[in-house]
């Protein structure tokens, strides 16, 4: 080799190292970055945001949609414990101050065996009247795949209070207030805590809380609207909801997945406004939310779940507008609190299987969120 080459070569390898010194520099930054998120949701999003955003949704839509569940009776311990509720959250016997409507039953899908409890509404948090302001219950949503259980929640609007939480790394910008976790002296009257949705950078949608914004709210979007009342819309921006003096906080999520007590048109369609091309067939951890014809607010998560199936399993829950929230598996989280024995409250899972600690959100936390308070 020539002199000439030789140098050349000595100067790649030095722009090479260079290259590795930075990225490696980078990447630990991402590792050590604040806020509670596990080490592969760091490395997915570092790799998203330094260039690989099209090879990660490329390995994901491989793999999620190679990765079809079974149409066996789901696994018991894939289904959540459906015992009484501790004393303290059970209701009180009917009065003329008590008495409220619970959620009606969820029928059984067609094609289903139904499992012991499946579709049984579960009493939370109750409020000061002894009426449920949470109920909770679980069906399986895919006929072609029996094996999948989907967690329903249902929030009753008159009795709660929605708060929307920045995180530490979503929406971005500069410091938030709230430490990005629920607010010490909102914890003693939680109902629930829940995810949010995607990352900004993978959406065109925005976000507005306390009179600040972080990205422009896009006409047409999917939109979770908070009022100063705690009471939550669903809607498309600028159609069904739109900015008034009453509103502290906007979070859009792509389009609505469903719009009249319907799934939307094109729903199934892969190259459909919700994603990169082919993700909404992807058998993974999803998350929904919907608002009933009364206001009611749902919440539905499961794994192995298409968008379809998501979908349809919020318009059985009957919502008349939804949107997708996060998915994937690190994202999607649902707790109810409900006090124990001693009258203190403690989270518990809506579906066991969910990969995060029960009190999520109690401490910092990378993105943004929702909890829910008594009314």
């Amino acid at each position: 080799m020539t002199r000439r080459g030789r140098a050349a070569r000595r100067a790649v390898l030095a722009l090479l190292a260079v290259a590795v010194a930075v990225a490696g520099v980078s990447y630990g930054q991402a590792l050590t970055a604040p806020g509670d998120a596990s080490w592969t949701v760091r490395t997915v999003e570092w790799v998203r945001d330094n260039g690989g955003a099209g090879l990660v949704d490329a390995i994901e839509n491989w793999w999620y949609t190679r990765s079809a569940p079974t149409n066996a009776s789901p696994s018991r311990s894939d289904l959540p414990v459906l015992g009484a509720p501790p004393a303290a959250a059970r209701p009180a016997a009917p009065t003329h101050r008590t008495a409220a409507p619970a959620p009606t039953p969820m029928a059984i899908p067609p094609g289903i065996t139904a499992v012991p409890g499946e579709g049984r509404w579960v009493p939370g948090r109750v409020d000061k009247n002894g009426v449920p302001a949470l109920y909770t219950t679980f069906v399986q949503p895919d006929p072609a795949h029996a094996s999948v259980v989907a967690g329903v929640a249902w929030i009753r609007a008159s009795d709660t209070a929605v708060h929307l939480v920045p995180g530490t790394a979503q929406p971005g910008g500069p410091s938030w207030p709230g430490d990005a976790r629920v607010a010490p002296r909102d914890v003693p009257g939680l109902v629930a805590t829940f995810n949010s949705g995607w990352r900004f950078q993978d959406l065109l949608g925005g976000f507005y809380e306390g009179g600040r914004y972080s990205h422009a709210l896009e006409q047409g979007a999917g939109s979770v609207v908070i009022d100063r009342a705690g009471h939550v819309s669903i809607g498309a921006w600028g159609r069904d909801v739109s900015m008034s003096q009453d509103v502290v906080a906007v979070r859009q999520n792509l389009h609505l997945i469903v719009t009249a007590g319907k799934p939307a048109p094109g729903i199934a369609n892969a190259s459909g406004p919700w994603g990169v091309p082919g993700n909404q067939r992807q058998f993974t951890w999803r998350s929904g939310l919907g608002v009933d014809a009364h206001g009611n607010l749902i919440y539905v998560a499961g794994d192995h779940m298409t968008l379809r199936v998501l979908t349809n399993a919020l318009v059985a829950a009957r919502a008349v507008r939804a949107v997708e929230l996060d998915m994937h598996a690190g994202m999607v989280f649902f707790a109810r609190w409900v006090p124990g024995r001693t009258g203190a409250i403690a989270p518990e899972k809506l579906l066991p299987a969910m990969p995060s600690r029960a009190d999520r959100f109690l401490r910092p936390d990378q993105r943004d969120f929702f909890y829910v308070t008594l009314g």
